[in-house]
């Protein structure tokens, strides 16, 4: 499997970013579909408003989230699959727009994919 990266969306284009999915539900405040040169957005995977909303970013609450968000993914077999198998065959780059790096779906989400792997 090729390596799966996160990133924010606020940073640069790389080409070694292969695949470039959104993984979240409401899109970035200011930037423009075009400079994201998004291969995917894909809202199926991002937390639903109600995690997302009792989470809002609160490190203190990261673990609990981690926990509840593999819950949700994990009726996602589909979805998850369709990301795994991209992995198989291209880099693939999870983006968010959070500020924290450490506390994020996207870390969650690789490691949910990883284990899929194994």
């Amino acid at each position: 499997m090729k390596k799966i990266r996160i990133k924010r969306i606020y940073e640069e284009v790389l080409e070694e970013d292969g695949c470039r999915i959104l993984v979240d539900r409401i899109w970035p405040r200011g930037v423009s579909k075009e400079d994201a040169k998004l291969d995917d957005w894909n809202k199926d995977v991002a937390p639903s408003e109600k995690l997302r909303k009792w989470f809002n970013h609160d490190p203190d609450k990261f673990d609990a989230f981690a926990e509840k968000y593999r819950k949700e993914l994990h009726d996602k077999g589909d979805v998850l699959e369709s990301i795994r198998k991209q992995a198989g065959h291209n880099a693939v780059t999870l983006l968010y727009a959070a500020k924290d790096t450490k506390h994020n779906q996207a870390i969650v989400l690789r490691e949910v994919l990883k284990s899929l792997q194994e």
